[in-house]
């Protein structure tokens, strides 16, 4: 009896060839020496996102030189690969009946082919016209965004069919569509290109655990094999071309909550990153919801983050006479207070896309950010803009959905007939879109989609795909110059408000189930940091901290009215209230309790004094008087909360009424109270910040806000 193969023993097949001059390839043959029989051998060639089958009559056997060894040779036609990389996949199947077959039957072997160009490529103007030399550019980047939440804030290890069925619909996002999108751009040989992708803790985990325990029939055993794969590729510039972006770890509103628990949330989803794919998360970061706020910028700072993205609308909305589009915006009108860069005048409408809004291509590229705290001290960081409508049209599926050619050439010729092309700061945004959800998560994006924007781009080129470290290395930000962004997150987020009332549903009403969940959030914030700060090594810390951060996921407030969902937050404070209450009880009003209270990061209503308000489908006058809200709490009680407002008319400091505990409607054990304070009026564009002391004399100050009074 014949045996059957077990391994191959050498391959044959030529490592670059010259192209015919039409820059297809030459016919070639590829042979392959095995130990044994090889029922089904077959060739897989790949580049640009197609496949070439190579199998049954058109692999031959041959006789070979090895000793029992059985030699096979196909002859690969020519005019079937153009230039650039080839992945080449040798695979055999021992089983005599391939339907029968599984997974370990099928032995692979890989090999590349380089096919060299023999034509140069063309330079392309604007206008079309073949010519030589330097033309403008417009860069642009991709970044795609993995999250699964915990489902049971207080039991990470709940599962059941419904989660069964969410992973288990997700294999291809979770495991393999990334590379497949990475590894055509390295064959395509497009020098900078790769992409940003943001995984949250929560999924790694959860992922983690199904390959463990064997979840969802299998699928994530050994799921991160190809992602490890791709992470080794390198662009020109020598950066991944699949760049694990940092990010915070269970996915919370990082403008929303305190700043050491951003840090921690960051520099633990490092820690994971690395031990994950075997390599570093990188120094940009994609923050949850895309939620920025210039006060998270000293956070970002201190956990080693030196980019940030956020969505490009709020750096529109942030210059002076911005043409507010009215309601179709899904944004009340900015705030004078955010209202302070330098107006432009190159306002576009796109077409063939929706938008609620005209953009301004000049200002689509990476600047300084900045933000100055009540001490005086200003803190800078890069923000790399996101595109909003071009980014969500880029969602519904990648080139096909989104007109590449077409939108990208509006913004291109914008940009030129308004000179608004700097060689040393050329334009440069993201499409970033969820990679496991809707059209932006489906293969067809990662692969037939990939392969035709890849073939638009070696013919045009005033259009460069490229990662945010190629583009940052090649073409650093002005140090000089820095501007404010409005605060706000991306127009998923019901279109992504400066107050992030997303995740604030219902704040006008006497009770709001999202409210209630902040001041629970800021009691239990309080407790932990209280307990951390006087015993570093308490054995319960670890368990609280897990509690705290995982009740910090943004999640738990996206799906309002839900119960399920708005009992999350307490069942994970309760939780830790029960599991340390006796040590808390001790700590409160001890000369051990050295932690000032815990200040939630405050709101105004009505958010424009004067401006405008939402009414019944349609803008209204606001009313000029403003109250300003917060919740606060202490473990050892709290002696005062007052209100620092500063102005033209010089500083002022008001107390903050006590509204006692926000009433609560989940059977928390601890919630914080609410304090209000109402605003002057006419005090024209404010800075203020909140100041408490607790009973042991510690005192806390939050960041410094601003707000235009009319």
């Amino acid at each position: 009896m014949t045996a059957l193969f077990s391994r191959f023993l050498r391959i044959s097949i030529p490592e670059r060839l010259s192209c015919t001059p039409d820059n297809k390839n030459p016919a070639f043959s590829l042979e392959l020496i095995a130990d044994g029989a090889i029922p089904f051998p077959q060739i897989i060639l790949r580049q640009q996102g197609r496949e070439h089958l190579i199998k049954g009559d058109q692999i031959e056997p041959v006789a070979t030189d090895v000793e029992s060894a059985h030699g096979y040779r196909a002859e690969i036609p020519a005019g079937c690969l153009h230039a650039g990389e080839v992945q080449v996949q040798i695979e055999g199947c021992r089983s005599s009946d391939i339907r029968q077959a599984g997974g370990d039957d099928w032995i692979k072997t890989f090999r590349r082919l380089e096919l060299t160009r023999a034509v140069p490529r063309p330079v392309i103007q604007a206008t079309g016209k073949v010519t030589t030399g330097d033309q403008p550019k417009l860069y642009f980047g991709i970044h795609k965004h993995m999250h699964q939440p915990y489902y049971d804030a207080a039991d990470p290890e709940y599962w059941d069919g419904e989660k069964e069925e969410i992973f288990g619909s997700r294999g291809g996002p979770y495991r393999d569509f990334v590379p497949a999108a990475i590894e055509q751009y390295a064959m395509a040989e497009l020098r900078h290109a790769g992409l940003t992708c943001s995984w949250s803790g929560s999924l790694i985990e959860q992922l983690d655990r199904c390959a463990a325990e064997g979840r969802c029939g299998g699928r994530f055993r050994d799921w991160t094999s190809e992602l490890r794969r791709v992470a080794g590729l390198k662009t020109a510039m020598g950066n991944p071309r699949l760049d694990f972006s940092a990010f915070a770890f269970f996915h919370p509103l990082l403008p929303l909550i305190p700043p050491r628990d951003i840090v921690r949330q960051i520099q633990m989803h490092r820690e994971i990153t690395a031990k994950t794919f075997g390599v570093p998360a990188s120094k940009a970061c994609f923050p949850p919801e895309t939620a920025f706020h210039p006060r998270i910028i000293p956070a970002l700072k201190e956990a080693g983050i030196e980019a940030v993205i956020y969505d490009s609308i709020h750096r529109y909305r942030a210059c002076r006479d911005y043409p507010y589009a009215g309601t179709s915006e899904g944004m009340l009108p900015p705030n004078p207070a955010d209202q302070v860069n330098p107006a432009v005048a190159d306002w576009l409408r796109l077409h063939n896309v929706w938008t609620g809004s005209e953009i301004a291509p000049s200002l689509l590229r990476p600047e300084y950010l900045t933000y100055t705290g009540p001490d005086g001290v200003t803190h800078r960081i890069i923000g790399v803009p996101a595109e909003r409508y071009i980014g969500n049209e880029d969602a519904r599926g990648g080139f096909g959905a989104l007109q590449y050619p077409d939108v990208l050439g509006q913004v291109f010729q914008h940009l030129l007939d308004h000179g608004g092309f700097d060689p040393r700061h050329p334009p440069f945004f993201l499409l970033h879109s969820d990679g496991d959800n809707h059209g932006g998560g489906a293969e067809s994006y990662y692969r037939h989609n990939t392969a035709r924007m890849i073939e638009w781009l070696r013919e045009d080129p005033r259009f460069e795909l490229i990662g945010i470290a190629d583009y940052l290395q090649r073409f650093p930000p002005d140090p000089a110059r820095s501007i404010h962004l409005e605060p706000g997150s991306w127009s998923g987020a019901d279109n992504g408000d400066p107050q992030f009332m997303k995740w604030f549903s219902r704040y006008r009403e006497p009770y709001s189930p999202d409210l209630n969940s902040w001041a629970v959030l800021t009691a239990l914030q309080n407790a932990v940091h209280s307990l951390e700060d006087a015993q570093p090594e308490h054995p319960l810390l670890d368990q609280m901290v897990r509690l705290l951060l995982t009740a910090e996921a943004s999640d738990y407030w996206y799906w309002t009215g839900q119960s399920r969902w708005d009992q999350q937050v307490t069942n994970a404070a309760n939780q830790a209230w029960t599991l340390a209450g006796p040590e808390l009880a001790r700590l409160a009003g001890s000369p051990a309790d050295r932690t000032g209270p815990t200040l939630f990061p405050p709101w105004v209503t009505p958010e424009n004094p004067g401006g405008k308000q939402w009414g019944q489908g349609c803008l209204e006058e606001a009313p000029r008087e403003a109250r300003v809200h917060t919740f606060v709490f202490d473990l050892s009680g709290l002696a005062r909360v007052t209100l620092h407002l500063q102005s033209t008319q010089g500083v002022q400091t008001l107390p903050m009424t006590d509204r006692g505990p926000y009433p609560c409607q989940t059977g928390a054990n601890e919630t914080a109270r609410y304090f209000t304070a109402e605003l002057p009026i006419g005090l024209g564009d404010v800075r203020y910040y909140i100041e408490a002391e607790d009973r042991q004399g510690n005192v806390s100050r939050g960041a410094l806000e601003r707000v235009f009074l009319a």
